[in-house]
């Protein structure tokens, strides 16, 4: 039954899958195993990013094309959000119309990049991408009649899903019964799907088709796949998944402007989380937002206790100042690419194949 689910892509390694488990379970029950408004913020954004990078490794680890347009699919899935509840008030039919309508829109505008700029190779194909992105945000600065401008949009969600709506006025298990833990769920069940959804399209032939093209697209084109067919709706299915991705963020934060879902820094990071779960592995993607979202939530908090600690001592306080966080993020990512060339999901699906073949 589980190998069904997951297409037979299997983990292929016990301590990759006791991983998998423990982040699956952790997130499932993170409202009541950590319970405060930062920790169940976490969880919320781990899901996010699980959907988004997910979206973008279909496009850059199983197909080959570097895209820096991602991020403007997830601003569109979160202005669809955003100004659908804006105008037509917090109601259902509000979300339905914001997510059908930014997933049209995400649809028309990724085929027209794919049709236009596919057939253009490698690093200018990205360069094109990267102007369609700037572009946008700057349009979605600018039309602030719509958009809110810079300020950006603050909405509300339907009564359900409103923190101010409580299903027990008792907490269990130290979490809040409301319409906040109701959010948390919506985005867990929604992410659960989605991922499913993309181990079952790279699992399938039109798949293994993208994962040709990447190892060789003149061998591809040559026994007779249509290659910029196949890129193109890669380049769709990837931009569809990261609007999806852009509408669970708006649900949960109930606010979105350019910096909230446009910004640069959103493509880096998730750039840095694909090298780090490891290219071409949907299960890359849990466990490379898990490492990263962590590390940037709480490497403050462990840089300031460490500060603390070693007060007395010269230099160490100030290295170890919460101000440096990026320092120590940017060098662990240096020392995650050196010891896990291949993702942490590589790696130790080499490490088991390695102890399998030596027993």
């Amino acid at each position: 039954m589980l190998s069904r689910l997951l297409s037979h892509d299997l983990p292929r390694s016990k301590l990759l899958a006791a991983i998998l488990i423990a982040i699956v379970l952790g997130l499932a029950f993170a409202p009541f195993l950590f319970p405060g408004v930062k920790a169940l913020n976490v969880a919320a954004k781990i899901l996010v990013f699980i959907v988004l990078v997910a979206g973008f490794d279909l496009l850059l680890g199983y197909t080959g094309i570097v895209s820096f347009a991602h991020t403007m699919f997830f601003g569109i899935g979160a202005y669809g959000i955003a100004i659908a509840t804006t105008r037509m008030g917090p109601t259902w039919s509000a979300l339905a119309v914001g997510v059908i309508g930014a997933l049209l829109l995400s649809l028309l505008l990724s085929l027209a990049v794919g049709l236009f700029s596919l057939r253009v190779r490698a690093i200018f194909f990205a360069m094109i991408t990267l102007a369609v992105a700037a572009a946008f945000q700057t349009l979605a600065s600018q039309l602030s009649e719509f958009t809110g401008g810079e300020d950006g949009l603050t909405f509300k969600m339907p009564e359900l899903l409103s923190p101010s709506f409580e299903f027990s006025e008792e907490p269990f298990m130290g979490a809040s019964l409301d319409g906040r833990l109701l959010s948390y769920y919506l985005l867990f069940i929604a992410c659960v799907v989605l991922v499913l959804v993309l181990i079952r399209i790279v699992n399938s032939p039109f798949g293994r088709v993208l994962q040709a093209i990447r190892e060789n697209e003149f061998r591809a084109e040559a026994i007779g796949y249509r290659v910029v067919v196949y890129r193109t709706l890669s380049s769709v299915l990837s931009a569809l998944f990261a609007t999806l991705a852009g509408c669970m963020l708006a649900i949960w934060l109930r606010y979105n402007g350019p910096d909230t879902s446009l910004s640069f820094e959103i493509m880096m990071d998730v750039l840095l989380i694909v090298v780090i779960g490891g290219m071409g592995t949907v299960y890359g993607a849990l466990i490379g937002s898990v490492l990263f979202v962590v590390a940037q939530s709480y490497l403050q908090d462990l840089l300031r206790l460490g500060s603390e600690a070693t007060a007395g001592i010269p230099l160490l306080p100030s290295l170890l100042s919460p101000d440096r966080w990026l320092l120590w993020l940017g060098l662990l990512f240096v020392l995650s690419v050196y010891y896990f060339p291949t993702g942490v999901v590589g790696r130790l699906r080499a490490r088991a194949s390695r102890m399998q073949a030596s027993s």
